[in-house]
Parts: C-alpha cells; structure tokens; sequence
C-alpha cells in the first residue's frame, strides 16, 4: 500500500486542531482505558488499519491485556468487559454505524446507566475524533506502522 498524499503536510492548521481535540479529550471524564478500547473498536469497524495498529499499541503501552484486546471485536460475547466498558462500546458502535433511525433510546437509556452526562458528552467527543482519524487515514492510505517511531509506539515491542 501507498500513501495517498500527507494530509499534515497539505493541511497543517487543520491537523493541529484535531490533535488538539485529543489532547482536550484525553482530559476529560473518560479513563484512559476506555479511550483506547473505544479507538480500537471505531478503528476496527472503518477498517483502519493505521488506526487499530497504532491504538493496539498505545492500548499495549498503557497495560492494556493481550486478551481483551482480541476479544475486543466481539466483547458483547467476552467475559472480559465491565459494564461499563460495554456501555462505551455500545455507544461507540451506534455512533460509527449511525442507524438510520438515529441512536435507539434503548441504547442510550442503557449507555446511561453507566455514564454520567459529562462522561458521556465527552465520550461522544471521542467517538467523533477516531471517526474523524479513521476517515483520513483511510482516504489517504496511512500505511499502518509507519510513525511508529515518532510517536513512540516502537515501546509496545509489537513488531
């Protein structure tokens, strides 16, 4: 695979401000660990290669266990998740896949059983970033691995 053309360079001004969007958003309400579950999940739905390799890494960096991490794309059948971290999911699915009818209140109604209106207000924000990521990535043919080093993702030791 080639990469298309490099989006950072072409449109640096637009690139700073989604980086600054992650950075807002890696403050905020939801912890680490469902931030980097959420990445991988959106990641893996879009087929983002660059995305699900660098989140796996990151999410690897962090602690993150081998084994949730291959259950991750079938975590409503996995033992591994907290109801939480399946609340994140749920939301992430139904924001990625947008329902033609829209979230169903079910989904949300259960969403918010576990999150607060700020946790998810912030989780929504998260879903929109990785979609966003996804979306580039994939239009422009990041090849997966390729700022391994720059982003410092080498320290995972996934090679």
């Amino acid at each position: 695979m080639t990469q298309r053309i490099n989006y950072q360079e072409q449109s640096p001004e637009l690139f700073k401000k989604l980086v600054e969007l992650n950075t807002v958003i890696k403050q905020g309400a939801i912890e680490e660990s469902i931030l980097d579950l959420v990445a991988i999940r959106a990641s893996q739905i879009n087929g983002c290669g660059f995305c699900v390799d660098m989140h796996i890494k990151q999410a690897t960096i962090h602690g993150e266990r081998a084994l949730r991490l291959h259950h991750l794309a079938a975590w409503r059948e996995s033992t591994l998740f907290i109801p939480r971290e399946r609340a994140a999911l749920a939301w992430t699915e139904v924001l990625t896949r947008l329902p033609e009818q829209g979230v169903p209140d079910d989904i949300y109604e259960r969403v918010r059983t576990q999150l607060s209106e700020k946790e998810l207000s912030d989780l929504t924000f998260e879903v929109m970033a990785i979609n966003a990521w996804n979306r580039i990535n994939v239009a422009f043919k990041f090849v997966p691995g390729s700022y391994d080093k720059a982003f410092g993702l080498d320290k995972a030791h996934l090679e």
